[in-house]
């Protein structure tokens, strides 16, 4: 997770700048209707009510074809289902830290922050969302055990207020957990106490799995705290290893029994390195979970492509690069019958860079790193956010006036995948020269809609883009997610709507705006402009 200042403020942070990360690399209709509505997007094919042309004049009727597909046109083909599995219900989750629980959703588990409900449910409409709950929190906060002093390293303590709220959010959204555990404290009886809290506080059948550590291939690496007079302590021994760190857990999933494990909870190159060992050893594991961020600014020269900048946030290298750099593992757990989570994701993992991470560019990244880890097979991506961080979603006030809150522009890259990716969704095979020009991406969801993703990251130039797809020519209806530039802090809108400076409800509002595209000589021709993206369903 990232620092609120410019210096690695734990461990963690310090090591991912030290690598480069890898990678220079129900189902039914209702299901889609539900995503539409919950966006406010009315995406119902045809040309009834007020429509536009696909290059934004409002008209009546549906956008005529013009005689000729413009010749600067790039041909983008829309093919075959790739080989992964459809997109499944709860693939896009949240990662929440401890302490923002209550910061995020309050004290009173009766009067649970309404916004954060519906921000998490514009996400997984008619869905059971998969909230993971960790972060560098995980190993740093506790369930008070009688008899045993609260560890050195321990900063936050969980209280039944934490568990009763917690339990208040999650059956409000009828959400699954994936909980951490605190691993670096070395002790069984801590870790026991804190399964049984939540297993008992919160529900057997809501917790997911249980997670022991958080990135423990740095526990031998830096202080998991520090004594009165500066000496430091770290969680293990310098021979500590991913053989070590298995064989804890084994006997950890012994003591913890029934309740699943998932694990290593990595993101550094070493371990990631190591897992085809690691998944041969735990055939116990119920999810293999990994870490992602494309950008770092400790210890990085400008010069390289991971240091935060706009251009390297929008770069193919942080989205489907990062993507790639893990596919063979999630490939490899498949083939031992483990599903795999990219449970923690997020734009920069040290040092703190909104000039990048809360501008309009983080939701276009957001989209296609979305889109580039289902097309890497993960069955699953927590996008993660707390309190303070600089690239949090949304920010709440809390008066006496009631809730209101502030999304950032990442959420709505967040909120048009959701949009474009419904679950059962296919991915499409996409090929042709307008590849190279614009990130593109296609889904067929049991809906019997075929959606189209354009996502342009050049910040100068536009690009029009002509579509061949599969089956029956027929009108479709084009949406477009923009905002003033890419560098820009606010105006973000998708289809019309937005969310404004402030939302009290967690729904977007506006003048609904969606444009009709008929085919030209059978394709459809979409030009999408700088910094933008757009999305086609027909």
């Amino acid at each position: 997770m990232a620092t609120p200042s410019g210096r690695p403020r734990n461990r963690r942070n310090a090591l991912r700048a030290q690598h480069r990360a890898l990678g220079r690399r129900r189902i039914a209709l209702a299901t889609a209707l539900a995503v539409a509505l919950a966006i406010g997007l009315a995406v119902a094919l045809g040309t009834n009510g007020a429509t536009a042309g696909p290059h934004g004049t409002t008209s009546k009727n549906a956008s005529r074809a013009t005689s000729a597909i413009p010749k600067h046109a790039l041909r983008l083909t829309v093919g075959a289902p790739l080989k992964v599995h459809p997109i499944r219900p709860g693939f896009l989750g949240l990662s929440i830290e401890y302490p923002a629980i209550e910061q995020y959703a309050g004290t009173d588990p009766s009067t649970v922050n309404p916004i954060l409900v519906q921000l998490i449910r514009n996400l997984t409409p008619n869905q059971s969302p998969v909230l993971r709950i960790g972060g560098d929190s995980t190993d740093w906060e506790w369930w008070p055990v009688p008899n045993m002093r609260k560890p050195g390293g321990v900063r936050y303590t969980l209280t039944p207020t934490w568990i009763a709220v917690t339990r208040a959010l999650i059956e409000q959204l009828n959400a699954r957990l994936i909980l951490g555990l605190d691993l670096e404290a070395n002790s069984l009886s801590l870790a026991k106490a804190e399964a049984n809290a939540f297993t008992n506080g919160l529900g057997r059948a809501r917790v997911e799995a249980l997670e022991p550590g958080n990135e423990p291939e740095l526990y031998a690496s830096f202080a998991w705290y520090r004594t009165a007079d500066g000496r430091r302590v770290t969680g293990r021994a310098p021979d500590w290893n991913i053989n070590t760190y298995e064989r804890e857990v084994a006997g950890l999933r012994r003591a913890l029994r029934p309740t699943p494990i998932a694990g290593p909870a990595t993101g550094g190159p070493k371990w990631t390195s190591e897992l085809p060992q690691f998944l041969a050893a735990t055939p116990y594991l119920k999810l293999l979970t990994l870490h992602r961020y494309p950008l770092q600014l400790c210890y990085t020269p400008p010069s390289k492509p991971d240091y935060p900048t706009i251009a390297h946030l929008l770069s193919p290298l942080a989205s489907r690069g990062l993507a790639a750099g893990i596919e063979r593992y999630i490939r490899l757990a498949h083939a031992h019958g483990i599903p795999t989570r990219i449970d923690e994701m997020n734009t920069n993992s040290c040092g703190s860079a909104p000039r990048v991470t809360k501008t309009f560019a983080s939701a276009l990244w957001a989209t296609d790193a979305l889109f580039a880890m289902a097309g890497a097979g993960a069955d699953g991506v927590n996008i993660h956010t707390y309190d303070g961080s600089s690239y949090e979603l949304f920010t709440f006030d809390h008066t006496r006036n009631g809730w209101s809150a502030r999304v950032e522009p990442e959420y709505y890259g967040l909120y048009l995948f959701a949009l474009a990716a419904p679950p059962g969704s296919r991915l499409l095979r996409v090929s042709g020269p307008a590849t190279n020009a614009v990130s593109a991406w296609a889904t067929s969801a049991p809906d019997g809609h075929l959606r189209i993703t354009l996502i342009n990251d050049n910040q100068s130039h536009s690009r029009t883009v002509a579509i061949h797809a599969p089956g029956k020519s027929a009108t479709a209806t084009l949406l477009r997610m923009t905002a003033p530039g890419a560098r820009s802090r606010g105006g973000v809108i998708i289809g019309g709507l937005t969310f404004g400076a402030r939302t009290t409800t967690g729904r977007p509002a506006g003048t609904q705006r969606r444009y009709a595209v008929a085919p030209t000589n059978g394709e459809y021709v979409i030009k999408v402009p700088a910094a933008s993206a757009a999305l086609l369903i027909r």
